[in-house]
């Protein structure tokens, strides 16, 4: 028996790869499927069975496609309606894989159709659960996700909270845990950096399995200070749901090489969103006009999705040289499809050709500070997340959160100079790019909170202020 874990961390995300006695089984597999097929092949084994834990809202699944290649079969647990063929298992039922089997638990509540796999090592022993997103390590799934359901956030934590007590808890504490997501998923609040554990352990130290809590603290506590979705989610569980292009394609029409008139055209007279995914640095030294920076070398996948809201919305790329198939990739994973193509040889051959480009001011905490001490009217916009801004921040920064951009930047005045910043800098550059190609002044704070602490300059603590 061989369990492998296949961890995507720019996703947060754990795929599985179980196999026994040559044949194979995944478990919610990312986009493309060439990984799994590999795996499968060094093994000399067949891919038998793709499980999926639920309709995955953070990514698009690897599932439709990786069936078509290998003639797998997809199994969902109960409730699970989708408009391709799929195997709806009953609660309890078992799938032999080898000499071992792979039984679905029905465990609602992170959305109705949520399921857990149990292992029966090949003695028959509980060995591992593949929990989804009903169990993570250190916290439980959001109760909110559930595509078209009449069902409220209460109504679900409140069969998160059976599901959790009557078929995980009851199972030995040494059943090691695997779930679907680490710390960085939005898909619960507060994720462990770890990717795995037992059971046991989990029962000692993660909030919502404590023995003694009641249903109503458990409903309190699984969804008190839940952040709005990104509001790709929904899109994605219904691209789960109903099925999508298949990858090749999108790869082969996202990494089409366009030389510099033709890219132009397209962002000038076709509608296409200028994407820049090179370093903060790269983009604040030259950039084309009315681009959007979001690095390749970041949480690229989830900041595509929470600020370009359109998943059909054509896209031609600005990348690294040799990253085009990884960035065109990345962006298929979270459904965004309609990339059509990337500027051959860069930035560079844009500048070479002696078009227009704009530069973004780029200044050091230091430099920054200094500013400030001369001057401590000018306005600071802080761009993490109110959690974070809530902890400590500068008192004379204004909460600006880069998750609702485009909703709040209508509140800014174009006659007004900002200074922005983040915790280190990449989100602060996302934030100073959308403002720029709109009109904003905008200048980026280098370093972001964390050089910027350096810096000796007056800080507050909301969080102290208000006594908690």
């Amino acid at each position: 028996m061989k369990v492998e874990q296949i961890y995507t961390g720019c996703l947060a995300e754990a795929a599985y790869y179980i196999e026994s006695n040559g044949e194979a089984a995944i478990i919610d597999p990312l986009r493309e499927t060439a990984p799994y097929l590999k795996k499968a092949e060094a093994d000399g084994s067949q891919i038998k069975y793709i499980f999926e834990t639920h309709f995955h809202a953070d990514f698009v699944s690897g599932h439709v496609d990786l069936a078509k290649e290998t003639g797998a079969e997809i199994i969902y647990g109960p409730n699970a309606e989708a408009g391709y063929k799929i195997t709806v298992a009953k609660d309890g039922q078992d799938f032999k894989l080898g000499n071992i089997t792979l039984r679905v638990l029905h465990t609602p509540g992170h959305t109705m159709e949520s399921s857990t796999i149990l292992l029966l090592d090949e003695s028959g022993r509980e060995y591992a659960i593949f929990s989804g997103d009903t169990l993570f390590i250190g916290d439980v799934g959001r109760p909110d996700l559930a595509v078209k359901t009449n069902l409220s956030q209460a109504d679900l934590a409140s069969h998160l909270f059976d599901s959790l007590r009557n078929k995980i808890m009851t199972l030995p504490d040494e059943v090691l845990v695997y779930p679907a997501h680490g710390a960085g998923s939005a898909c619960g609040k507060n994720l462990s950096k770890e990717t795995f554990s037992t059971l046991g352990l989990q029962k000692k130290t993660n909030y919502a399995l404590r023995a003694d809590m009641s249903r109503e603290e458990f409903i309190k506590e699984v969804t008190d200070g839940l952040m709005p979705p990104p509001q790709y989610f929904p899109k994605n569980a219904m691209m789960n749901k109903m099925g999508y292009d298949a990858f090749d394609s999108v790869l082969e029409k996202g990494t089409v090489p366009l030389d510099v008139d033709t890219f132009e055209a397209m962002a000038n007279h076709e509608g296409a969103l200028v994407l820049d995914t090179r370093t903060a640095w790269d983009f604040s030294q030259g950039h084309i006009p009315n681009s959007v920076f979001i690095g390749i070398d970041g949480s690229f996948a989830p900041w595509v999705g929470a600020l370009i809201t359109d998943l059909k919305q054509p896209m031609i790329l600005i990348t690294d040289p040799g990253r085009e198939e990884e960035v065109v990739t990345r962006l298929s994973r979270v459904g965004y499809d309609n990339t059509l193509g990337y500027l051959e040889g860069g930035f560079e051959a844009w500048k070479n050709s002696g078009k227009e480009f704009e530069t973004m001011d780029y200044m050091s905490a230091v430099e920054f500070a200094e500013m400030v001490q001369n001057d401590p009217s000018v306005t600071v916009i802080d761009v993490r997340k109110p959690t974070e801004y809530e902890i400590e921040h500068l008192e004379i920064a204004q909460n600006f959160p880069l998750d609702f951009i485009n909703e709040n930047m209508n509140n800014l005045d174009r006659n007004q100079k900002y200074y922005v910043h983040c915790a280190g800098g990449y989100r602060s550059m996302i934030a100073c790019s959308i403002l720029q190609a709109r009109g904003y002044d905008v200048h980026d704070v280098n370093g972001g909170y964390k050089e910027l602490q350096k810096q000796n300059l007056p800080t507050l603590s909301e969080r102290a202020a208000c006594g908690s």
